[in-house]
């Protein structure tokens, strides 16, 4: 699994790649296309999103979590696209369910079956570089070319600097590939 460096995936730039995967995910499993739809309408981690139940997100505004990775509490808004999603997802689960359940048991999709999940959709439109944090990236991606707050993504990001977020998102590249195609003497 080529993930462990968020660097090294991107985000999906093109929304007709993002309609692509949907189409295909909603043909093969409900979960894996919520998975899909969730990642990129929330900006969580993977890790943190795998943990949810139902109850963490259904009739709800906001999802609060406590952030693996950086251990601090956090409230994600649920737009009103994946307010309906998960509506229609999980309306004939428990509250106890988790929102990716795993066919082996009472447990969650790992992190790894994510990833192959993404990858094997991936592999079939013809994308590269792809990964679990491709979720995350894509939302920001697209947070940032519709808002152009960089401040403001910094924040659900909980990064340092804008920088960091630019370039997470891989628009400082996108930037530097416009300068250069722009240049010449």
């Amino acid at each position: 699994m080529n993930d462990n460096k968020s660097t090294t995936v991107q985000p999906i730039r093109s929304k007709a790649k993002i309609e692509e995967v949907k189409r295909i995910l909603k043909e093969q499993s409900k979960r894996d296309y919520f998975l899909f739809v969730m990642g990129i309408n929330c900006g969580l981690r993977i890790s943190d999103m795998l943990q949810l139940k139902v109850k963490d997100v259904l009739g709800k505004d906001y999802m609060k979590i406590k952030e693996g990775k950086t251990d601090k509490y956090k409230r994600f808004k649920i737009n009103a696209a994946l307010h309906n999603e998960i509506a229609l997802y999980a309306a004939y689960m428990d509250e106890e369910d988790y929102l990716f359940p795993s066919r082996k048991g009472g447990n969650p999709i790992t992190r790894v079956q994510a990833y192959r999940i993404l990858n094997k959709v991936a592999n079939e439109v013809g994308l590269e570089e792809i990964g679990t944090h491709t979720l995350r990236k894509t939302f920001g991606y697209h947070f940032y070319k519709k808002t152009k707050d960089v401040a403001m993504l910094q924040d659900i990001f909980n990064h340092s600097a804008p920088s960091v977020t630019k370039r997470y998102i891989g628009i400082s590249q996108d930037e530097i590939d416009q300068a250069i195609d722009d240049f010449s003497l």
